[in-house]
């Protein structure tokens, strides 16, 4: 019997193959129903997903276990139950009282041999709060603030000047988005004088506003356009009628200039209108107090950031590129109180009112130690200053002698000449001048005479 051939082969591979067909056919229909309908859908025909096996019942728990057995991880609270579980020993959170009582707890632990001990939590910084301030019962100064937002600003900052002193009070009087053309909003000169009437001791009067009044006025039933020259003349007239309230009650007014805005237009109509504030207010015979350098670059241009009054770099003006910020409320205050201080030292000849007392003020004679009272800060600082002994005189300044005005008149083509009538400037003669080493080296080629112990001194042994 011979090897069979490649055709036998294919067909024995093909018999084999109908006959596995066959098979599984066959078997396929021999199968029974359950199986069926465990396999196969007979409503749409696709075959079913294998139904998961279900997980087994959990065992009960035992209440005696050895110890070298592992205890079972606790049961997930009812309120847990929705939860996933998670693999490993689920752990109940502690309470947070118990937490810091742990972390209170001194734990020493061992570590190489020596005991370390967990630091205590540090405790919270105390932060010091500034006294507050003393109240002003009776203040001899009153200083009334009128105005828009920028001048509710300006009285912050010198509510912060003298917020130290009990003789000065800060009356802030400011209205926001108010000004003088529209009278809808703050009528200035009758607000004014109802505040005069009502505060007869008001000392000075402090005015900033303006920033709100680049727009149409009314003049009766016409509509007159901003910083037109109608315009210009009605704003005079309105300026005129606030500063007539304070000078007809012989309150003297410091009339803060607007700061450059961030707006370049708007910084030059603010510019007008400060111009129209300094000539009136000095013709009705107030201060002008002018802020513009103070808030600008080196170009003369607006400047959110500048030196405050410590001389540090700090942010002056807010985002909006209107307002002041807190340390640039501080900054315009300066100028009006450096204004106010030389009023009221013109006024009543006394020294200019100081930001806190000072204890060296010669304000009195100290009172006998029975008749002292030392229930105010500045008699006890006076009483300690009478104790201590004064410093001697120093000595005198020696007088210097007193420098002419002018020299003497000399011509200057006039030839010099010495004594003897030589001309300073001549020439003099080598065979009397052995000094004049020049021309001798120069021309003649003559070396000058050594000197002992100069670097051409030759000579050996020197000396």
């Amino acid at each position: 019997m011979g090897w069979p051939t490649g055709r036998e082969l294919s067909r024995l591979a093909l018999s084999r193959l109908r006959l596995g067909l066959l098979s599984g056919l066959l078997a396929g229909v021999g199968l029974p129903e359950a199986a069926r309908a465990q396999y196969y859908d007979e409503g749409t025909g696709y075959r079913r997903a294998p139904a998961y096996r279900q997980a087994p019942a959990p065992e009960p728990q035992r209440q005696f276990y050895w110890p070298w057995e592992d205890r079972p991880a606790a049961a997930p609270q009812a309120q847990d139950a929705g939860r996933p579980a998670y693999r490993g020993a689920y752990r109940t959170p502690r309470p947070r009282r118990e937490r810091e009582r742990e972390r209170e707890r001194e734990v020493t632990h061992s570590r190489e041999g020596r005991s370390v001990q967990r630091p205590k939590p540090r405790p919270a910084p105390v932060v010091a709060r500034p006294a507050a301030p003393k109240p002003k019962t009776d203040p001899r100064t009153q200083i009334a603030v009128f105005g828009d937002s920028l001048a509710e600003l300006l009285g912050q900052g010198l509510d912060t000047v003298y917020e130290a002193n009990p003789d000065v009070v800060v009356l802030r009087r400011a209205k926001g988005d108010s000004g003088l053309v529209r009278k809808d909003v703050v009528d200035w000169p009758k607000a004014a004088e109802d505040t005069l009437k009502s505060n007869p001791k008001v000392s000075y009067a402090v005015v900033m506003i303006g920033a709100n009044d680049r727009q149409p006025l009314r003049d009766g039933d016409q509509t007159i356009e901003p910083l037109s020259e109608r315009w210009r003349v009605l704003y005079r007239d309105r300026v005129d009628a606030l500063l007539k309230v304070f000078t007809d009650r012989k309150v003297p007014v410091v009339w803060v200039g607007e700061p450059p805005m961030k707006s370049d237009t708007l910084s030059a109509d603010i510019t007008s209108l400060n111009e129209i504030f300094r000539d009136r207010v000095q013709r009705a015979g107030g201060v002008y107090v002018d802020i513009w350098p103070a808030f600008v670059d080196e170009n003369n241009r607006y400047a959110a950031n500048g030196p405050d009054l410590e001389g540090q770099q700090a942010r002056l003006r807010t985002a909006d590129g209107v307002h002041f910020t807190k340390a640039g409320a501080r900054k315009a205050a300066h100028f009006a109180d450096v204004e106010i201080k030389r009023l009221l030292e013109a006024t009543t000849g006394t020294p200019s009112l100081p930001d806190a007392v000072s204890p060296l003020a010669p304000e009195a004679p100290p009172a006998a130690a029975g008749e002292a009272k030392l229930d105010d800060d500045a008699a006890i600082d006076r009483l300690i200053t009478a104790m201590l002994p004064s410093l001697p005189e120093p000595p005198g300044i020696p007088a210097l002698p007193v420098k002419p005005a002018a020299g003497p008149v000399l011509p200057l083509t006039r030839n010099e000449v010495a004594p003897g009538g030589q001309l300073v400037t001549g020439r003099p003669r080598i065979d009397r001048d052995t000094g004049y080493t020049l021309e001798r080296s120069l021309t003649r080629g003559a070396a000058p005479p050594t000197q002992p112990g100069r670097a051409d001194d030759f000579r050996w042994p020197r000396g």
